[in-house]
């Protein structure tokens, strides 16, 4: 597969300062005045913000290491987050752990491969692995379509509920991730 030549976030920057000029020279064609150029780039970075904003989901717990957690009950699902997966690239391997294995927060329990590079994946919680996403391993490419989806890797019984509390909520993690 081809490497694209600019990343999403390039190509929506791209497109939005094309947009912004195609739309200058429209309200100037009618005789209308446009924003200023610092108007206009201000309401554009607060587009792209919420645009961006809405790839980290509200109601999961999010770990320094970009994995996030959906708990229900005793159980949570893990994944990585949007923004690991667009750093990584193309997925094209996951090694998952065997159903019954015990994971721990903060500890490697699998790894992901792109066409850019090879990653550890770490547990945000611990517990027992109660069920893995076997359809990963040979549609890897659901880590990057459906990171929060049909891109999930394992799910856990929890040991230790109190660790959520050191994960991040949506806010804090889009707060980390912001360059």
């Amino acid at each position: 597969t081809r490497k694209p030549a600019f990343t999403f976030a390039q190509q929506f920057y791209i497109f939005t300062m094309a947009l912004r000029n195609v739309a200058s020279s429209v309200l100037s064609n009618l005789g209308l005045r446009s924003l200023t150029f610092s108007q206009t780039d201000l309401a554009l970075k607060a587009a792209a913000l919420r645009f961006y904003s809405s790839s980290v989901p509200d109601g999961l717990k999010y770990a320094k290491s970009h994995e996030w957690a959906k708990v229900d009950g005793d159980v949570a699902t893990v994944g990585i987050s949007d923004h690991a997966q667009s750093e990584l690239g193309d997925v094209v391997y996951v090694e998952l752990p065997e159903v019954g294995k015990e994971v721990k927060a903060g500890e490697t329990f699998g790894a992901v491969e792109s066409v850019k590079a090879a990653s550890d994946v770490y547990s945000p919680v611990s517990g027992e692995v109660v069920e893995i996403n076997q359809a990963l391993v040979d549609k890897p490419a659901q880590v990057n379509s459906a990171p929060y989806g049909d891109g999930w890797f394992i799910k856990v019984k929890l040991s230790n509920k109190g660790e959520l509390s050191g994960l991040m909520d949506s806010a804090a993690y889009k707060k980390s991730i912001e360059h």
